[in-house]
């Protein structure tokens, strides 16, 4: 299968919002291999390409934008009686003949604003020319400002306000198609939301980025990160155990990184071992846990990576045995996270008081020698009450939980899997019924 992206682009500046989605777009398309055509004006500059754009496996088509080397001037139609140019319809028959030889092997063109800004008109008339050639072609004509209705628009300005064959038109949110359909006057059924999206790992390092494939960063509701020594004292194990309480009476799926390096009070690979076991008799998957020492990074992660870590994580605890001060608190708390505390420890309840923190109790080394808790009933009961008290209190904080949806519901993944990818499926499934 392969994709052709339709922008005309002159410039590929991040500074311009399309060009943002349309690069959220290719890195989706990209990660689960289809191969993709880029369609820009032959005026876009190659050496803009960086990022996603400079991805080697995209093929750049220039499309004609001159003729006897004067460059097209777009004129900007948006009122029913503006006055057509006539050399819209040469340049349009020109620009047409490209369109037909760029997509002539695709099977899906995705068209970003070329059906609906005045600016493109020009290339509105090219395409639906170019259409009667391409029979096997599905088109995608994505929206992405206010729909518009006008009445009594003639030819060529009618082609920016009615449909156009074996095409399915996009709008980024579903509120907006009822509109959408109105513009274009065409069947809802006709109208597909695709919402734009954000790469959640943009501007991370690459430890990080490295980690991401070890666990599914958009999938987990409950994202935990701890960073530290392996030692039985930072107790690992506890928030292994705890966070299975969480995922099996707070019914979230919940994904553990540990930020870790050895210690030499115990070895790594036999500690790692009772953190699993402990998570797993508590309600984990072995997968629910990933130690960066596993991602390659035996002595410890740089501490950029921990801080974009947290700034993905939504809930931090620290059942830390001892502490003097706990900086990695202030940097979790920092990066919105929800943050759990060992009240026994007299430093964790100082800053957690300061900060407004959650508090549990586990036994702890204070001043005046060592604190010890009795559970009523259990133990377990005390980690349950609490794994629900702590999640319902996360599902209502407004700020953590819009943190939480914009990793999770508005990541590239989510949006590919649950949009994107379900639309080209269904457009190469479906037999064009454009007839020549």
């Amino acid at each position: 299968m392969k994709i052709a992206i339709l922008t005309m682009f002159n410039g590929l500046s991040n500074t311009y919002s399309l060009v943002n989605v349309v690069s959220e777009q290719l890195k989706m398309l990209l990660a689960d291999n289809v191969s993709v055509k880029m369609l820009v004006s032959e005026h876009c500059p190659d050496f803009e390409r960086v990022g996603v754009f400079a991805d080697s496996r995209i093929e750049w088509i220039k499309i004609v934008n001159s003729i006897n080397g004067k460059q097209f001037n777009w004129k900007t139609y948006n009122k029913v009686d503006d006055e057509i140019e006539d050399k819209i319809y040469q340049e349009a028959d020109i620009i047409a003949i490209d369109l037909i030889f760029a997509l002539r092997d695709v099977d899906i063109c995705f068209m970003h604003d070329i059906l609906y800004q005045g600016v493109h008109l020009v290339h509105n008339l090219a395409v639906r020319k170019a259409q009667k050639q391409l029979p096997f072609v599905k088109f995608v004509a994505f929206t992405h400002s206010a729909p518009v209705i006008m009445k009594n628009a003639s030819y060529p300005i009618s082609c920016m306000f009615s449909a156009m064959p074996n095409t399915t038109f996009i709008y980024p949110t579903k509120c907006g198609l009822p509109a959408l359909a109105r513009q274009y006057n065409c069947d809802i059924d006709s109208c597909y939301s695709i919402n734009n999206s954000i790469d959640i790992l943009q501007g991370m390092t690459e430890e990080v980025v490295n980690i991401s494939h070890h666990i599914k960063f958009y999938e987990k509701e409950i994202l935990i990160v701890y960073a530290g020594r392996m030692n039985m004292a930072k107790r690992f194990h506890v928030i292994a155990e705890f966070a299975g309480f969480i995922k099996v009476y707070a019914h979230k799926s919940v994904g553990i990184v540990f930020c870790d390096f050895a210690s030499s009070d115990i070895d790594s690979e036999m500690y790692k071992r009772i953190i699993i076991s402990q998570g797993e008799k508590a309600g984990l998957s072995k997968d629910d846990i990933v130690f960066t020492s596993d991602c390659g990074y035996k002595y410890g992660v740089k501490r950029e990576t921990v801080y974009n870590l947290f700034s993905l994580s939504n809930l931090y605890i620290c059942p830390s045995y001892s502490e003097s001060f706990g900086l990695t608190v202030i940097e979790a708390i920092s990066k919105g996270n929800f943050v759990v505390l060992n009240e026994a420890v007299p430093a964790l309840k100082e800053i957690g008081d300061n900060i407004g923190a959650y508090f549990m109790r586990w036994s702890a080394k204070t001043y005046d020698g060592e604190s010890y808790e009795n559970y009523q009933p259990s133990e377990q009961a005390y980690y349950a009450e609490n794994a629900i008290k702590i999640i319902s209190l996360m599902d209502n904080n407004p700020v953590i939980k819009s943190k939480t949806l914009a990793r999770m519901r508005y990541s590239n993944e989510w949006v590919y899997n649950n949009q994107m990818k379900p639309l080209i499926k269904k457009l190469t499934k479906t037999k064009n019924k454009y007839m020549l």
